[in-house]
């Protein structure tokens, strides 16, 4: 059976989240699942994220995201499909999963705070990405 432009586009649309989107949700909307590795998370991650690399999620994401949650994956960013696999896991646990676009590198790039060990840091929003300001 083949789908229409229409239909897979809608279809996608319901599986993804835009970087923004998820920065200007309400606190408590969602639960943000970085999915990369120890040294990635280590280097920075979405303030108030949870950390579970993407091989990891069948075995914990149960214990650290409650049944019923609203769930976006992210990894590095457009190039990698780290958190396409990791959505795919969520979803075969019954979550309801979104996965963010553009990753990390999008939510850096549009100026958007990152956790690190030193503490939050911010950079000033690219301007070919974004025309985000504050």
């Amino acid at each position: 059976m083949s789908i229409t432009a229409s239909e897979y586009f809608r279809a996608k649309l319901e599986c993804e989240i835009d970087v923004m989107e998820v920065a200007e949700s309400a606190p408590g909307t969602w639960i943000v699942v970085d999915t990369r590795r120890q040294s990635s998370w280590d280097h920075g991650h979405i303030p108030g994220a949870v950390h579970i690399p993407t091989a990891q999620i069948p075995a914990l994401a149960e214990q650290l995201v409650p049944a019923g949650s609203r769930v976006v994956v992210y990894s590095w960013g457009p190039g990698c499909n780290g958190s396409t696999f990791a959505a795919l896991a969520f979803a075969e646990l019954g979550y309801s999963v979104k996965e963010m676009i553009g990753g990390i590198e999008y939510w850096i790039r549009n100026g958007l705070p990152v956790e690190t060990a030193a503490g939050p840091v911010q950079g000033a929003p690219d301007a070919l990405v974004t025309a985000h300001t504050a």
